[in-house]
């Protein structure tokens, strides 16, 4: 699986999968004091290099029930404890945990870190195009425009990292956030017909690949 680096801190790095590339799977490796958390995490190649530098992973850490991704075999591979949908906390680590959903069918926790202001959602909030209004930078996930996570609102992050879509980092994440909430069933109509755009662009990429496939051969 081919994945590209979307953000470098000293304290983490984030990366997208290549496939399927509508989704745009995001994942993070998360440091602290030289140990690192790996959150929804897709492996790809260069993976292992990219995280190295953080230091040792010591626990990988699944958001959404419906996120396995490659958890579990990164989890074996390092020898460390895979927390799913971790209500309790992530032991030993600097992250707050925040309910955001708890439904039979969707169950979702989110990261808050509050001394790097890092707020770490994997579906609830996202930047990929088909959570986006026009014009803006974070969006609601489709199915929970009717009842928005208000639970995220009002934490002033200075970085977003979401589970689809690339990170977004500045002294404007906390409006983006607030203000994605604050519209979110206002902008249903909106998004719903971006989203359409984005997937006919995507399919029509495909199409035009040389191997018929979405990244060409």
């Amino acid at each position: 699986m081919q994945i590209s680096l979307t953000s470098a801190h000293e304290w983490g790095v984030g990366w997208i999968a290549a496939e399927p590339p509508f989704m745009q799977r995001a994942s993070h490796a998360l440091a602290a004091g030289g140990d690192v958390w790996l959150i929804d995490p897709v492996d790809g190649d260069g993976l292992e290099e990219m995280i190295a530098p953080l230091g040792t992973v010591r626990g990988v850490v699944q958001l959404l029930d419906r996120h396995p991704r490659d958890g579990a075999a990164l989890a074996e591979r390092h020898g460390v404890p895979l927390h799913v949908v971790p209500e309790n906390g992530v032991p030993d680590s600097p992250f707050t945990v925040l309910p955001v959903a708890g439904r039979r069918w969707w169950r979702e926790v989110a990261l808050w870190w509050p001394e790097h202001r890092a707020l770490v959602v994997p579906e609830a909030l996202g930047t990929a195009p088909y959570y986006l209004a026009p014009g803006a930078a974070v969006g609601i996930h489709p199915a929970m425009r009717l009842v928005p996570p208000t639970v995220l609102d009002g934490l002033g992050p200075l970085h977003l990292l979401p589970g689809h879509g690339a990170p977004v980092s500045g002294d404007h994440v906390a409006g983006a956030v607030h203000e994605a909430i604050a519209r979110s069933r206002r902008d249903m109509p909106a998004t719903l017909w971006a989203a359409i755009r984005s997937r006919h662009r995507d399919r029509a990429a495909g199409a035009r690949s040389p191997s018929g496939g979405p990244d060409g051969p």
